[in-house]
């Protein structure tokens, strides 16, 4: 998507450093890999942000983590999809957002 900016001036905010976008890359490709392996099972999610969730990886694309959790009422993900059960919602992670990623043995 592009946005033009005939007429404006533009003034740089902020840009990583390429080692910064380098190590996120890694980091990203890291967890994709790990969600890809342990697809549809049971796992604990901790975000950088100290949020826990436990729930199921549904997919993983594109450096978003789509996760089925229990439905606690209210509405707060996206539905759809034949696959998901009723009584879950999906969150979408973002993964370089994750800070601990733990299976969960039943």
């Amino acid at each position: 998507m592009s946005f033009q900016t005939a007429g404006y001036q533009q003034k740089v905010l902020y840009q990583a450093d390429s080692q910064s976008v380098q190590n996120l890359k890694n980091i990203r490709s890291h967890l994709q890999h790990i969600c890809k392996q342990h697809g549809n099972q049971i796992v604990r999610i901790e975000t950088l942000d100290g949020q826990v969730y436990v729930g199921r990886i549904v997919h993983c694309d594109r450096g978003l983590l789509y996760f089925a959790v229990p439905k606690q009422g209210g509405q707060r993900a996206f539905f759809g999809s034949p696959s998901y059960s009723s009584d879950e919602m999906i969150l979408t992670l973002v993964l370089y957002e994750l800070l601990v990623i733990t299976l969960l043995y039943t």
